[in-house]
């Protein structure tokens, strides 16, 4: 996929782009969270979209480049972006992975195999992708159904967006 691609320069944020939805196709409130190593490089990146009115978050994109130990999940256990919801929405219920299913999806021209993830808690939708440049792309959505229209919203986000100062 042409437009997955790591960046030469370095940034203050991430090495690689961030795929998710522009803030300004959402309506409410962007937050974002990098996961740092020891060696000050990023780990992964995940993104809060929250509704307007206080209603809280209805979705956490997160991007984890390969050798992320976020992405190191037992068999069973949530995607750590279903843990970030679950923290968000303060809720401290048990939620286990019980099914997945591999579905493929087009995205422009290119294909997408998309594995959704079937959770003992039905209110959270979760799917996850493999990127072409090795990073790992879940998305996790509170009461409402991830359809094949969002993965057409996704898009890198600038890099200016993750500078720090």
């Amino acid at each position: 996929m042409s437009f997955l691609r790591r960046r030469s320069a370095t940034p203050a944020g991430p090495d690689f782009d961030v795929l998710a939805m522009d803030p300004g196709d959402w309506p409410g409130n962007l937050g974002a969270g990098l996961l740092p190593a020891p060696d000050g490089s990023c780990q992964g990146v995940f993104l809060r979209y929250d509704l307007f009115g206080g209603r809280g978050p209805a979705m956490i994109i997160g991007n984890l480049p390969e050798g992320s130990p976020a992405r190191d999940v037992p068999e069973g256990q949530i995607p750590f972006e279903v843990g970030q919801l679950l923290l968000a929405l303060e809720n401290d219920e048990e939620v286990t992975v019980v099914g997945s299913e591999d579905v493929p999806v087009m995205q422009g021209d290119n294909l997408l195999i998309v594995r959704r993830l079937k959770l003992s808690e039905g209110r959270i939708s979760c799917v996850q992708f493999d990127r072409s440049d090795k990073v790992l792309v879940t998305i996790a959505a509170w009461d409402r159904p991830i359809t094949d229209d969002l993965y057409a919203l996704l898009k890198p986000l600038p890099a200016e967006l993750f500078q720090q100062g």
